[in-house]
């Protein structure tokens, strides 16, 4: 072998124990640098109630906003009154004849709903199939949202599942603040943007001038705080946080300095926000977040595209409120149906007897190593070692969740570590048998298995990702830690051992290799 040859092999040979060191020294103390899942620390679970008739209503009421227009372009009269009520429309004519022809209009165009004509009014409703479908998909689109939301800097996803028809659990490993975590949760960030009728610092004063009693298409909404008054604002928004395409936070406003909530729609959005603002010059706009006027700027010009959320907020409320807008709003509201909490003192005890677990594997697989291959068998066992440190080190940097079953996972690549160097051993025994040096027998016997274990772990892998893509929480937990550990038995495998092979056989003299 030449100088440069040696050269390059002992480089690669201390590269790999540098690049361990630096990953031991950033992932140290162990205990804070790994995300530990539930069943290793503990946690909460909290079962929510997913409100689903309001998801029903909301769609109700998406088709009501459009049905002026369509019946307007047909020259038939308008509603003198319209509502969402229990998952029925309810549109309400001066005439029964004007309702007769109105229904016979929105058949044609709305064919899908079940109607029902009472003298003036029209009775407008989904199918029970249909209104069931809608709920089981306002179940799912809020565990998405859920999912966005406390899954910003985790590999291995929180767990969180449907249960029943209404119902959602959520997880939460090692959780110190519930009611921080609660609010997060809980919060629909439901962000609407509706036009306003009157304003007047007493809801008393609006309802007076109504005589009490609000058209079925108005409510009156607070503002920010009780100093705020309240607002007379349309009960159905034309754009909401759904049409949102962006959010984030930014210094803006009057002075420069303002904390404020930046926000950009995506094409629908754009179109339909430009239609509100360039028909309704000089009128008051409310940003309404959760049922609370945020705040009501006058429309002095048409805005398409983008716009800025402001409400003497605190840099930490605009950045808030920016990561719940961009995870999207619930479509339908949660409430707390349950909470429990699972103590640290189980979480230890499974924590040990996974570290146990994997300590007993790491010694019997020793013992057979150094037994059956001698040093070259004690060389084995260092690569697995190194196996483990890559695993947890690429867990850390990649603030992946470890669990019970990604204890599992990393035993399971423990062994096909070990079945990967038992191969190169056996190939290295073949090349020697065949009388080949003793360098030549394992850099020929490295690069012979390296097809095999490149198939064996590749495939390993793919089941591994198909694992992380249908599964959920601890299932998920066991797919990265076994795709993780089919990486670090390449590397290790295929790269530390072979350049620790090389080191020894460059710098000491072996006359015999036992294998």
């Amino acid at each position: 072998m030449t100088m440069r040859r040696m050269f390059f092999s002992d480089f690669w040979f201390f590269f790999w124990l540098v690049f361990a060191g630096i990953g031991i020294y950033t992932i140290l103390p162990l205990r804070q640098s790994l995300n530990l899942g539930s069943d290793l620390v503990g946690g909460t679970y909290l079962t929510l109630e997913v409100h689903t008739q309001e998801a029903v209503d909301a769609k109700l009421a998406g088709i009501m906003n459009s049905l002026d227009a369509k019946l307007k372009k047909s020259g038939k009269e308008l509603p003198t009154e319209k509502n969402v009520k229990n998952g029925v429309i309810l549109l309400t004519f001066a005439t029964t004849q004007l309702a007769q022809d109105a229904a016979t209009k929105i058949k044609e165009e709305e064919s899908f709903l079940e109607q029902k004509v009472d003298g003036n009014i029209i009775h407008l409703a989904f199918s029970e199939n249909k209104a069931k479908e809608i709920k089981k998909e306002a179940v799912e689109s809020n565990i998405n949202v859920l999912r966005t939301r406390l899954n910003q800097y985790s590999v291995a996803e929180i767990p969180i599942i449907a249960q029943g028809e209404n119902n959602i659990v959520v997880e939460l490993p090692d959780e110190k603040n519930v009611q921080q975590a609660k609010a997060r949760i809980g919060t629909a960030a439901k962000l609407e943007f509706r036009l306003v009728d009157k304003y007047s610092p007493s809801k008393d004063d609006i309802l007076y001038e109504y005589d009490g009693e609000l058209p079925g298409d108005k409510e009156i909404l607070p503002g920010k705080n009780a100093q705020e008054g309240y607002y007379l604002v349309n009960k159905y928004a034309d754009v909401n946080g759904s049409m949102l395409k962006d959010a984030y936070h930014k210094s803006a406003g009057i002075t420069g300095m303002e904390p404020v909530v930046a926000f950009a729609f995506n094409e629908e959005g754009a179109e339909r926000f430009y239609n509100l603002t360039s028909k309704n010059h000089g009128r008051s706009l409310a940003i309404v977040l959760d049922n609370v006027v945020i705040s009501a700027p006058r429309i002095n010009e048409p805005i398409k595209g983008e716009g800025q959320i402001s409400g003497n907020f605190k840099p930490e409320d605009t950045r808030e409120l920016a990561t719940l807008l961009k995870s999207g709003s619930f479509v339908a509201t949660v409430s707390f149906a349950e909470d429990r909490q699972i103590g640290p003192a189980l979480g230890e005890q499974a924590r040990k007897d996974g570290i146990m677990s994997c300590l007993v594997g790491l010694g019997l697989l020793f013992i057979f190593s150094v037994a059956y291959y001698s040093l070259s068998g004690f060389f084995a066992f260092l690569a697995l070692l190194y196996n483990m440190v890559l695993i947890l080190v690429w867990l850390s940097w990649l603030k992946a969740t470890l669990t019970l079953p990604g204890i599992g996972g990393m035993v399971l690549t423990v062994g096909m570590a070990i079945d990967a160097s038992i191969l190169i051993f056996e190939r290295i025994k073949e090349e020697l048998s065949r009388g080949h040096a003793i360098k030549k027998s394992v850099s020929l016997g490295f690069s012979d298995a390296m097809v095999v274990i490149l198939d064996a772990n590749i495939t390993t892998f793919i089941v591994g990702a198909v694992l992380y893509y249908f599964g959920t929480g601890p299932i998920q937990g066991f797919a990265v830690t076994m795709m993780l550990g089919v990486i670090a038995t390449l590397v290790s495998g295929l790269f530390f051992l072979r350049s620790l092979f090389m080191f020894v056989l460059n710098n000491f003299t072996v006359q015999k290799l036992k294998i």
